[in-house]
């Protein structure tokens, strides 16, 4: 069983809200990557697979996405269908601190890669082994997440600091690292591998800021937090400049 807790869940409210950041964010990690024709992609933690069929679409060669939620393979498989990319696409049941991969493919990776994972995990220096194995020599690692103490808004929304503040307890309960995004060459270097190359990739978009409140009360009504939380964020919500979208 695993230990590993991944904060968000697979609703399908869930997997609207992964649809909608990988449209935004997809091109843009794409180019980060800089992957390369031929290239064989193992993707760790792979959620909806979007992104692994697009890694697939510019490599020429089909992506191994490892998901342990039967939830998000289904949906992954579902659109990967509908858009005509199935070919692109292996799916593989399994946790990604566990040996999801044969010994013959062990070492025969170009590139191992893993996006908002380590964020999830309590311990992401396992995994970034496990990448270390799956790649041949000279093949890269790629480790892409966040740092959430690093967003800043203006002007900040009454109560929003203490939202914030709590949204992260959610995370750090369960033994995972919110602020892992500043960890990663550390991660690199404790895996034995040799950090090449550091890229920010930015997401922030203009959004009624009401709408990203109520998606925080869901994580944290389903992560139990307590009820000042809850109150805190019914007062940010009340404040009429949170009805209307940033400018």
């Amino acid at each position: 069983m695993s230990s590993s807790h991944y904060t968000h869940g697979s609703s399908e409210a869930e997997q609207q809200r992964l649809t909608a950041l990988n449209k935004r964010l997809n091109q843009r990690c794409l180019d980060a990557a800089q992957l390369v024709v031929g290239e064989r992609v193992v993707d760790f933690g792979a959620g909806l697979g979007q992104f692994s069929r697009m890694m697939a679409r510019a490599t020429g060669v089909p992506v191994l996405a490892l998901e342990r939620s039967p939830e998000q393979i289904a949906e992954a498989l579902r659109q990967a269908d509908a858009d005509g990319d199935l070919a692109f696409l292996e799916m593989r049941r399994g946790d990604v601190l566990a040996p999801l991969l044969t010994d013959n493919e062990l070492g025969q990776f170009d590139v191992a890669h893993a996006r908002f994972v380590l964020e999830h995990l309590p311990d992401p220096l396992l995994l970034v082994r496990n990448m270390a194995g799956a790649v041949r020599p000279g093949g890269r690692v790629i480790l892409s997440d966040d740092d959430y103490d690093g967003l800043r808004l203006w002007p900040e929304p009454p109560g929003f600091a203490s939202l914030w503040h709590a949204y992260q307890r959610t995370y750090d309960r369960h033994g995972n690292d919110p602020i892992i995004g500043r960890r990663l060459v550390q991660l690199l270097h404790q895996a034995d591998l040799r950090p090449r190359r550091i890229t920010f990739v930015s997401f922030l978009a203009h959004a009624p800021a009401s709408l990203t409140l109520r998606q925080l009360s869901g994580t944290l009504r389903a992560s139990s937090m307590k009820r000042w939380t809850i109150s805190s964020l019914s007062d940010c919500l009340a404040n009429p400049s949170l009805r209307r979208s940033t400018p």
